[in-house]
């Protein structure tokens, strides 16, 4: 691969490209460092809470404030990028990230860290999506599949790595470090980019008046997705629709969604093309990625949720049971980024939907007396569908789409991601909350004093409490508790068990969805015409 400077003289002097192997790395350590973020503060939140002398729930804005901030840039991501150029945008947003990742380290109060996490949610934002349209311009055809491993890698690990690396940080240093890690690896990232990455060769420009900013759809768009956000993060500590804060952002959502969709389709340069959306190809691959976002958000955060709460691991433990996952996951990625030269996306997304699904149905086994292992190996099954879907949907989404619209189509699949995630959490929140009540009201109505089912336990746990120092009346009493705390286990185990039904359905609808995509070139130049 050659690039072309300008000399004084305005003669073209050919150089030589750097490595794309090395922009792939340089570009996956910048990525992987952005998603990091969108986890590691989860666990970090009652010691923020604790430090700041706010309540948790006051503090879980910090995760909320992230989100929506970066949900916003998203969509605007393309322009900028465009009007900047690729290389001059990827280092101001990782400059943004990096400085107000430092300054949320060091803030003195909430107010103060809300406003530094949406500074470092608009920079981490614009970061992705400009990421992988770097990686799809700067690798031929025939070894995207790889190039797009190496992004996958730092995009489905990095939230793994997130809670058990913010998690040994804030019980070992402080919370504060959860952030300014960032610090020294932006730093040496920034460098890195300056020196090794080069702006594409502009091609085709349109006047510039036709490529003027969508203000009012960029306004719709960032309200439409910035008001989701908030009610999906929020919905359920805030009671759903019986609080009027959700129910005013769930107007606000829903007018600018309707008002985005005319206004968007009658634009000449949109903020977001709806008739690439509305694509077969993209479409479908925009569904299918909204779906690996909801699996790999939610799974990272409920199963170590469920071993510390049921199983009563610590969080270094419960970090543990997601690492040979992710080990998993970053060896097949590039076992199928060199499948994805060879074989259809269509039949390998087929193929991971089902491997993510059978891991899901194995986790509706779940019960009391389950090992690690159990659970690791769970998470190592899930560690091998997750880049069977995830390498060729980030192959199949650019069949078809002109080079003038990689941007925008690496900022949609991305926000499908993000936003994904955002519904997944929230789903399966929802579910645990919900059964779990449901399943101790059953069980509740089983546990009848009067039944000699009940008595003969009672009597079995309170002899048990006696033969081990408790007077007859502290161990009638403790009897009643044990009894009680087994209930509620039970209730919990099988709300986990219909939560995990949920993600294997969810999962199993990507299958009829993949095999609508349609057939790709293999090794060759794709198709970029609709």
């Amino acid at each position: 691969m050659s690039a072309a400077a300008i000399d004084a003289k305005g003669f073209s002097v050919p150089s030589i490209a750097p490595n794309p192997w090395l922009i792939a790395i340089v570009v996956a350590l910048a990525s992987f460092m952005e998603v990091l973020d969108t986890t590691i503060a989860n666990v970090a939140l009652p010691y923020i809470a604790g430090g700041m002398g706010v309540s948790e729930d006051e503090a879980s804005w910090v995760v909320t404030s992230y989100l929506v901030s970066n949900a916003i840039i998203l969509t605007a991501s393309s322009f900028l990028a465009k009007m900047l150029g690729r290389k001059r945008f990827f280092l101001i947003c990782l400059g943004i990230f990096t400085v107000s990742s430092v300054l949320c380290g060091f803030a003195s109060n909430l107010n103060a860290l809300l406003l530094f996490r949406i500074l470092q949610g608009l920079g981490g934002g614009g970061m992705v999506p400009v990421a992988q349209s770097i990686l799809a311009d700067a690798f031929p055809p025939a070894k995207r599949g790889q190039a797009f491993a190496v992004f996958g890698v730092a995009v489905v690990v990095a939230p793994v790595v997130g809670p058990t690396l913010g998690g040994w940080l804030s019980d070992n240093l402080s919370w504060h470090w959860c952030f300014l890690i960032n610090a020294p690896v932006g730093v040496f990232a920034i460098a890195l980019i300056a020196a090794v990455l080069h702006e594409p060769a502009k091609k085709d420009e349109q006047p510039l008046q036709d490529n003027g900013f969508d203000v009012i759809g960029f306004a719709l768009v960032a309200t439409f997705l910035g008001a989701l956000e908030v009610m999906l993060d929020r919905g359920l500590e805030d009671d759903w629709f019986g609080s009027p804060f959700i129910v005013t952002f769930a107007v606000i959502c829903g007018t600018a969604f309707v008002l985005m969709i005319p206004w968007e389709m009658t634009r000449r340069n949109p903020m977001i093309d709806l008739r690439m959306v509305a694509s077969r190809q993209f479409g479908a691959c925009f569904l299918v990625m909204l779906a690996t976002g909801a699996i790999l958000l939610a799974t990272t955060q409920f199963l170590p949720q469920l071993v510390q709460q049921d199983f009563g691991y610590t969080a270094t433990w419960a970090g543990l049971v997601l690492s040979p996952g992710g080990l998993v996951t970053m060896a097949m990625m590039f076992v199928v980024g060199r499948f994805a030269a060879k074989v259809q996306p269509k039949y390998l997304i087929v193929a991971g939907a089902v491997v993510i699904a059978l891991s899901m149905y194995s986790m509706t086994n779940v019960y009391g007396d389950l090992g690690f292992w159990f659970m690791a190996r769970s998470r190592m099954l899930l560690g091998v569908g997750l880049p069977l879907i995830f390498v060729p949907i980030m192959a199949a989404s650019y069949d078809g789409i002109p080079p003038s619209k990689t941007d925008q189509a690496s900022a949609l699949i991305n926000a499908a991601r993000n936003t994904g995630g955002s519904i997944g959490v929230s789903v399966v929140s929802n579910v645990l909350t919900h059964r779990e009540q449901f399943h101790q009201n059953r069980l509740v109505e089983q546990v009848v004093p009067s039944s000699p089912q009940y008595q003969d336990t009672l009597q079995q746990i309170t002899n048990f409490f006696a033969g081990h120092g408790s007077s007859l009346a502290q161990a009638h009493d403790q009897a009643i508790q044990w009894i009680g705390q087994q209930v509620q286990n039970q209730a919990s185990f099988l709300a986990y068990m219909d939560a995990f039904w949920v993600l294997m359905l969810i999962s199993l609808s990507a299958v009829p969805l993949a095999l609508t995509l349609r057939k790709v070139k293999l090794g060759g130049a794709v198709n970029m015409g609709h």
